[in-house]
């Protein structure tokens, strides 16, 4: 039956819409920052190779600050449930801030490593997909944390949409030191959005499953889950294939004989296209079994691969390519965190998530050091395409045994 104007269940429907957009928005835009600026560092690979230090040794930096940043997010997830959202988003700007505007006053190995690899990439971490998904979820019901999810996460792409080419410019423009500092106002401009993203300090919206309990026993009970192991697994998988792209694919380009410039183009297009990846996939993740968009997406990364090593390396194969890879590139998010939530709740969602992003950013930590190792050996990155089709196809498969029911309709 059709709602009447003025009843309690239109005005309902209308204050849980209210409450519902400004958090999610906020929680966008402020991953729009944190993530815009940690997939932009692959642009700064080789000025500041041009200082001195080899490739291996700086993509060794950013597979560190990989690693850091998905370390940081089941610790900052605790924090989280200590002393709230909003104080680790603030904490998380200014740390952020604080790496990278240092990052150009070091520019030797040890200091690359601290600032970069370890100062900013924590930063990021407290200001990321864990913490703002857990945030928001908290907030609404279980029906809509799977499409939340994907508009938040759409956000991070339309950040990696902006700041990639505007960090290409500035590095062209005034060289990688000027750019640095302003990617570092940026990570300082999050703390505006603090307030918004993280809403006041409730506890979780009731759900299904299990509320209770201590993030300890909650990690301890779903490390003895087969489908939670399957999940991290799998998006180990993910984290190698996104962290070897976004550090490697500006050397790629180059290597193919193609302008330097296309690569912020590149990065843009994939930031782009995840936009509307991300929030159709979160919109199909409360009709389709999210198991099975997850087996998908990861399919068709094996697929695009094969297509970009057989065809010819020009602008457009490449602009192509790019725009396809955007479809599925953080579109795993949605339905990742989705499917902890219905296994687990909202409870400790972002510890159980941070975990999981813990094990993406392990692979990621792969994805970006082999990649400037077998450069440094061989010249080339063909064997690391071979290695991420192959880790692509493996998760594939490691979706089939997920414990998932299929949603209401």
């Amino acid at each position: 039956m059709a709602l009447q104007t003025g009843s309690p269940e239109l005005r309902a429907a209308a204050a849980q819409s209210v409450r519902f957009w400004p958090g999610v928005l906020a929680a966008a835009a402020l991953l729009a920052m944190t993530t815009g600026i940690r997939l932009s560092l692959g642009l700064f690979v080789r000025p500041i190779a041009a200082t001195g230090l080899g490739i291996a040794t700086i993509s060794f930096v950013l597979a560190v600050g990989q690693f850091c940043w998905g370390a940081s997010q089941p610790l900052f997830g605790m924090l989280a449930e200590r002393i709230g959202s909003r104080r680790v988003l603030l904490i998380g700007a200014a740390v952020l801030a604080l790496g990278l505007g240092l990052a150009p006053l070091a520019p030797s190995a040890t200091g690359l490593l601290l600032t970069l690899g370890i100062v900013s990439a924590a930063g990021a971490g407290a200001g990321s997909f864990s913490i703002l998904i857990g945030a928001t979820a908290a907030r609404i019901d279980a029906a809509r944390r799977s499409f939340a999810s994907g508009v938040i996460n759409a956000g991070g792409s339309l950040g990696q949409l902006l700041l990639a080419p505007l960090a290409q410019w500035l590095i062209s423009g005034w060289g990688w030191s000027t750019a640095m500092w302003g990617l570092a106002l940026t990570g300082l401009a999050t703390a505006a959005l603090a307030r918004s993203a993280a809403g006041p300090d409730v506890a979780p919206a009731a759900d299904s499953a299990a509320a209770g309990g201590s993030a300890a026993a909650a990690l301890a009970a779903a490390f003895r889950d087969r489908s939670y192991l399957c999940l991290n697994l799998g998006f180990f998988t993910c984290g190698f294939h996104i962290a070897f792209l976004v550090t490697h694919l500006p050397s790629e380009i180059v290597l193919c004989g193609l302008p330097a410039s296309s690569a912020g183009i590149a990065l843009g297009l994939i930031g782009l296209c995840n936009v509307a990846g991300s929030i159709g996939i979160g919109w199909l993740g409360g009709r389709i079994r999210m198991k099975l968009l997850l087996a998908a997406l990861y399919a068709t990364r094996v697929l695009l691969i094969g297509a970009y090593l057989a065809a010819p390396k020009t602008l457009l194969t490449l602009y192509l390519f790019a725009g396809s890879l955007g479809l599925t590139w953080l579109a795993t998010v949605p339905p990742t965190a989705g499917l902890v939530g219905k296994l687990f709740g909202a409870r400790h969602l972002a510890t159980l998530f941070g975990m999981t992003l813990l094990a993406h950013q392990i692979g990621a930590f792969f994805g970006a050091w082999l990649g400037g190792v077998a450069l440094s050996i061989t010249g080339s990155y063909r064997w690391v395409w071979l290695a991420d089709a192959a880790l692509a196809a493996g998760a594939a498969l490691l979706c089939v045994p997920i414990r998932e029911a299929r949603p209401d309709r």
